[in-house]
């Protein structure tokens, strides 16, 4: 079967919101349409087509008078975010855990956090982010609740517009996060009990807010 030609609508979609997550495009930055039509040498209409579809998806923000923005970034809106994370990724990761995770996929694990380790030292942020979104992923193969993965993955879409690769990157935090990897790896290879999982993948996330909070006044931006 041969892969369907990447639409002009689809390619102004993936160029736009790479911009707009690896930290091109600074938010509250305007959006020229006249700009991206040289840019990418198409006309208007599927730049607009994409736009609207970053708008549906929080990434862009339109403003009357200015057209659409970067959605500017809210520090209270991605800590409070992060929170119902924090509890909606304990619970389904616990949830995996009881349907028993196969060896072989507790390896991939394993894997996947040791090319994080080597992502960090190979200063490629961006492998970074991504294998720690796999990382999780991975576990979520496993949890029957259909709905609240699709509403993580939801979330994460809506910290796509905060979270930006490089400046977005603190490696304190990066390299505590494998560690708390490792635990996680551990206790589901052993099938805790479902509280203990479920308060160390809680954990996990509450520890990536507790360290934006305590360095916002550095960074002004969240981390991986």
């Amino acid at each position: 079967m041969e892969n369907k030609p990447i639409t002009k609508k689809q390619k102004a979609y993936d160029y736009m919101k790479s911009r707009i997550i690896e930290g091109h495009y600074a938010p509250g930055q305007r959006i020229v349409i006249n700009q991206l039509v040289k840019e990418l040498s198409t006309s208007a209409i599927p730049i607009r087509e994409a736009v609207r579809q970053l708008e549906a998806e929080g990434l862009i923000d339109y403003q009357n008078n200015i057209g659409p923005v970067v959605t500017p970034i809210d520090k209270h809106e991605y800590v409070d975010t992060l929170s119902v994370l924090a509890v909606m990724e304990g619970y389904a990761t616990a949830l995996s855990s009881q349907h028993g995770i196969p060896e072989e996929k507790i390896a991939e694990l394993t894997m996947k956090n040791q090319q994080m380790k080597e992502a960090i030292e190979a200063f490629d942020f961006q492998a970074f982010g991504q294998l720690n979104r796999d990382f999780h992923n991975l576990i979520y193969l496993f949890c029957n609740n259909s709905y609240l993965v699709e509403e993580i993955h939801r979330l994460w879409r809506k910290l796509d517009s905060i979270r930006r690769t490089g400046s977005a990157f603190h490696p304190k935090r990066a390299v505590a996060s494998i560690e708390e990897h490792k635990q996680l790896i551990h206790l589901l290879s052993q099938n805790k009990e479902f509280e203990t999982i479920e308060k160390a993948a809680r954990n996990h996330k509450l520890n990536t807010k507790d360290s934006f909070l305590s360095q916002q006044h550095v960074y002004g931006e969240a981390f991986l």
